[in-house]
């Protein structure tokens, strides 16, 4: 296990206030998200972000704040260049080493992308350990969050991946998990990110990149959509680690109990309340927003068409709290781009469904597979005998 704390910087939390701040459809939100940007800039003395930030007018700019800032970030760097100074000259390749690796920690922290990249190079190049070598390389990946670099994102997961294959401890991995899951769920890739942010669920530790809870929050996000109704129930609404923060996140609760429990009603209710309160004021899942609610109408719609071979749209209707105008658009929207399996009988308000034949398509596998078998077993019987 890792022995150090590692430090969240830069604090990725700034950069979603950042992005509250630009989105002018959260107003409501805004003295907040000014409040606790401000704030996170002045503790880590961020001179240079805060210079992007005021030049796109997301702040107003403060020039005695920002003189302020620059003096002390300036005193900082001018310590950590003595210390380095003194290690290059009297000190081994180990204090060298660390002293470069607190430089890019600073350049990190004050959000200064091009110095703080350049230096965990430096550091990254110089750095004998494995362990302290993925700690950068998960720095890394943190910059390219926090300034939406993808590219450096896959960059630094790739190299931290080999690292980790080498012979990477079991937190470090953990840790990789997480951000290959948050990286994963940030460019729409919600099955796989759901598999590896479960997989990491009973030994978080990411603190540095995402609280606890929000952790939990993305988990049941994106897991929710793309577990099948029985892991539904045994990794999610079961499991102790959701539930032990479940009663902070009720909207949360609300949807995954009523898709559970086909309160289709509430569910809808809990999915127009997550769009608005959590998906598009997140920073992460805002550009994705409207697929997942698409989706996960999508889900319950399936989820009760496969319980019935017809039912009238009025009992559709009422199931999920909607009028019957409502359902049949978008039943015919999902039926014609072939995502629902049903048809509408207008004349009588029925919807029929007509799902593939499963048994008949799993037979048809069995038999096909059962013939390469064979082929198989006959050619190596030729071989043999």
């Amino acid at each position: 296990m890792a022995e150090e704390v590692v430090l969240p910087v830069p604090n990725l939390e700034l950069s979603q206030h950042c992005f509250v701040l630009s989105s002018p459809q959260f107003s409501h939100l805004h003295d907040n998200a000014r409040e606790k940007l401000l704030a996170g800039i002045q503790a880590d003395t961020m001179a240079p972000y805060y210079r992007l930030v005021t030049s796109s007018n997301t702040l107003p700019l403060d020039s005695a704040l920002l003189e302020s800032l620059d003096k002390l970030q300036q005193e900082e760097l001018t310590k950590l260049d003595e210390r380095l100074a003194e290690a290059e000259k009297t000190e081994g390749e180990s204090d060298i080493a660390d002293a470069l690796r607190a430089r890019a920690t600073h350049f990190t922290k004050i959000g200064d992308k091009e110095k703080a990249v350049e230096a965990q190079k430096l550091a990254l190049e110089k750095t004998a350990g494995l362990g302290s070598k993925i700690d950068i390389a998960l720095t890394m990946i943190r910059i390219g969050m926090f300034f939406g670099d993808n590219s450096l994102v896959q960059e630094y997961t790739a190299k931290a991946e080999e690292m980790v294959e080498q012979g990477g401890d079991w937190d470090r991995r953990n840790r990789l998990k997480v951000y290959r899951g948050m990286y994963l769920l940030s460019i729409r890739q919600f099955k796989r990110s759901g598999e590896l942010l479960l997989d990491a669920l009973s030994t978080f530790t990411a603190t540095e990149l995402v609280s606890y809870n929000d952790f939990v929050a993305l988990t049941v996000i994106s897991n929710v959509l793309t577990l099948n109704r029985p892991d539904l129930k045994k990794k999610l609404i079961a499991s102790p680690e959701v539930n032990q923060v479940l009663p902070e996140l009720p909207l949360l609760a609300d949807l995954i109990k009523s898709l559970y429990d086909s309160h289709y009603d509430k569910f809808f209710v809990a999915l127009a309340k997550l769009e608005q309160t959590v998906l598009l004021p997140s920073r992460m899942l805002s550009p994705h927003s409207r697929f997942y609610v698409r989706e996960m109408r999508i889900l319950a719609y399936n989820q009760l068409l496969q319980s019935y071979r017809s039912l009238t749209l009025d009992s559709m209707a009422r199931s999920f709290g909607v009028g019957i105008d409502f359902i049949d658009t978008e039943l015919s929207r999902f039926i014609a781009s072939g995502r629902l399996h049903c048809t509408i009988d207008k004349v009588e308000g029925v919807v029929e469904t007509n799902r593939p034949a499963i048994k008949n398509a799993q037979y048809e596998t069995v038999v096909r597979q059962g013939d390469v078998l064979l082929n198989s077993v006959q050619r190596l019987s030729k071989v043999l005998y």
